[in-house]
């Protein structure tokens, strides 16, 4: 089977993208199935995942956006691919309003589209609210939510702050990131029994009280330039701990992001660019 894509990024992490209303005749299956071949940077395509655009059956959404991980599994949402995915429909002339709700595993979002004429150069995305219990994240342990709290990390003592952007991540501060910390800590952590379906894993360093530096080990990717859902985490990790303001610049290893986390709301607000590298297709079985 032929399959058109598009690979694009979003400061870095970047996606294979599969447009399913344009070619409806590509079976979801066949994506999944193909994902490890697709994303690998020797034999395939090469990506930090894969990005499904479709519609919705639902009033009041305009899109449904799906994302698959390298390995094959079905990730809940990615904030850098969410960037990619409004682009590319406003651009491929899939909506024409520059405001949108698309539906995805980890809830409705609303993004703004900002640019000129039929460009979009950046997404701000409604993330939705930061959700700190541990039935949500998931996480086991005691009542309450898990504020540095300390666990054993291959022998090492780690104190994690676990936050759901609807997905699981585990954010853990330093006086300074390192390749070979996050390198180490990273695969340890995510697997982690307290995180019954694994975590994504950051450490950051605080630069200022609106700066943050971050490296990340994302789950099911491993090392990636960027995380969307994890700068978010991260900012809300940070004013948790008496850190950080609500808004802050996150320095990833691909670019910088602004989040917002909303006071009155709880919602979490990124802004970042959105990128399309090339496009074209490839012969799947």
């Amino acid at each position: 089977m032929n399959v058109p894509f598009a690979k694009m990024h979003g400061i870095g992490n970047d996606f294979i993208l599969i447009d399913r209303i344009a070619h409806p005749e590509i079976p979801v299956d066949v994506i999944e199935q193909n994902a490890p071949f697709l994303c690998d940077r020797h034999f395939g395509i090469g990506s930090d995942g894969i990005l499904v655009v479709e519609p919705s059956s639902r009033d009041g959404i305009d899109l449904t956006y799906r994302m698959y991980n390298p390995d094959g599994s079905e990730a809940e949402m990615c904030g850098n691919g969410i960037r990619c995915f409004g682009k590319w429909v406003y651009e491929n002339g899939h909506t024409d309003k520059r405001t949108i709700t698309v539906e995805t595993k980890a809830g409705d979002l609303v993004l703004e589209l900002n640019g000129d004429g039929a460009v979009v150069d950046s997404v701000r995305v409604d993330m939705g609210p930061a959700r700190l219990s541990r039935p949500e994240i998931p996480m086991t342990g005691p009542d309450g939510p898990a504020i540095s709290e300390t666990l054993d990390v291959n022998g090492q003592n780690v104190a994690v702050t676990a936050v759901s952007m609807g997905n699981p991540h585990a954010v853990y501060f330093v006086d300074t990131v390192t390749d070979a910390s996050i390198n180490t800590i990273g695969p340890e952590l995510e697997k982690h029994s307290r995180f019954p379906r694994k975590t994504n894993v950051h450490e950051v360093q605080v630069l200022s009280a609106s700066h943050l530096h971050m490296l990340t080990w994302e789950r099911g990717a491993g090392r990636t330039l960027a995380c969307g859902t994890g700068a978010c985490s991260v900012a809300v990790a940070a004013h948790l701990n008496g850190l950080s303001r609500r808004s802050v610049n996150i320095t990833l290893a691909g670019g910088d992001l602004q989040i917002l986390w909303d006071e009155a709301s709880n919602h979490v607000f990124m802004t970042g660019p959105a990128t399309l590298v090339y496009s074209g297709s490839i012969e799947l079985n």
